[in-house]
């Protein structure tokens, strides 16, 4: 069940308004990222991780990695335009032909329970992500007027990590990039080669922290999961 993790994290993250790489910003004394990258790196099944960076947050990044001792960073490649070219130049470098999988930095509050699951999953269907069923229920809208109210039971929120098979998600980029096409998530790609994706269930914690009200939410979390919330 070993895997390798690539992690995307050259976003700027202006939404949060940090005036930085919202990833260097600190959730309970330490950096977002490192929050992430930590249960990658204490997971015995985790063979490497790859990072995507922005090579003006390369000094940064290497300092806060050697001072949080994260061993398990395979390599530091450069990160692209859009998410999706972050995630093609780390797969470039990718030298196994097992189970990949994409993880948000901004997501710090993934379980090791999901990741296994995740990897299980894609070893035996060759594509697995993680979500969690809509809560909320949801409308079609155009131009400010409604247009349907859409049936709630088969709409997942998902989330990351997102678990493939090597081959699988290679050949996904690579008719993506020919097609120039862009998606919205790993599995959007591999939707279209086609080839089908399993869902499994996670947990509403896992949130990506994009806005500065996803903070509060954060610390929260922190919190319950320290038993002091």
């Amino acid at each position: 069940m070993a895997y390798q993790v690539i992690i995307p994290a050259a976003g700027q993250g202006k939404r949060m308004g940090a005036g930085k790489n919202k990833l260097l910003l600190e959730l309970n004394n330490i950096p977002i990222f490192i929050h992430s990258l930590k249960v990658f790196d204490q997971d015995e099944l985790c063979e490497g991780i790859i990072l995507a960076i922005s090579p003006q947050d390369e000094v940064e990044f290497k300092l806060l990695l050697k001072q949080y001792k994260v061993k398990k960073v395979l390599g530091l490649v450069p990160g692209g335009k859009e998410r999706q070219d972050s995630i093609y130049n780390a797969l470039k470098t990718v030298k196994t032909d097992g189970i990949i999988l994409v993880h948000d930095a901004a997501r710090p509050f993934i379980l090791k329970e999901h990741i296994h699951r995740l990897v299980d999953t894609a070893q035996k269907t060759g594509a697995a992500i993680i979500g969690v069923p809509a809560k909320d229920t949801m409308k079609t809208v155009r131009d400010n007027v409604v247009t349907a109210t859409v049936e709630r039971s088969s709409l997942w929120a998902v989330q990351t990590p997102q678990a493939f098979r090597f081959s699988i998600l290679f050949k996904s980029y690579e008719q993506a990039e020919k097609d120039s096409f862009i998606g919205t998530d790993d599995s959007s790609l591999v939707e279209r080669i086609p080839h089908p994706v399993t869902m499994i269930e996670g947990d509403y914690d896992n949130i990506k922290l994009t806005t500065q009200e996803d903070l509060f939410f954060a610390e929260a979390i922190v919190k319950k999961r320290q038993g002091s919330f």
